[in-house]
């Protein structure tokens, strides 16, 4: 029972060993979602045409032959070039696609601040006014005598 075991437990070891890392935790929807249909201009996932067809055949057969994540999007980029890739990458230029989103969000975040300061302080009264009573002496009475006028 015992060396059953050990021959069980030295297979699996050996078969283990055999593949390459990360190699089991790959799937195709894993690598469909971040790649692109290079035709359909939507994620492969979804994509429904023969080029998103013969794309995902190409993805199949990376992986059979073992490859992980990281280097089926670097075969598909370089063959492709790297519109090919759903997600732009993490430095140089293309992070800018990461950046510039942050940085118009922050800037109208700001416009927006100091607009509502801005009109709250022009709706509060200046030197001399009230609330109930915005207008100037003379405002007040020109107001006075157009009512007059009219019998009010």
């Amino acid at each position: 029972m015992r060396a059953r075991f050990a021959v069980v437990l030295a297979a699996a070891a050996l078969t283990a060993a055999a593949l390459p890392a990360g190699a089991a935790a790959v799937t195709q929807y894993e690598i469909e979602t971040q790649v692109m249909c290079d035709t359909c201009n939507v994620p492969l996932y979804i994509a429904e045409s023969p080029r998103a067809d013969q794309l995902r055949r190409e993805i199949r057969t990376l992986i059979a032959q073992g490859q992980d994540e990281a280097q089926i999007k670097a075969t598909l980029k370089e063959r492709y070039g790297p519109d090919i890739l759903a997600l732009p990458e993490e430095s140089g230029f293309s992070l800018g696609a990461y950046l510039i989103p942050v940085a118009v969000a922050l800037g109208l975040l700001l416009v927006a601040v100091l607009l509502v300061a801005r009109w709250r302080r022009r709706g509060r009264p200046g030197a001399g006014e009230t609330a109930d009573d915005p207008g100037s002496a003379e405002d007040r009475a020109r107001l006075d005598a157009e009512l007059e006028r009219f019998g009010r």
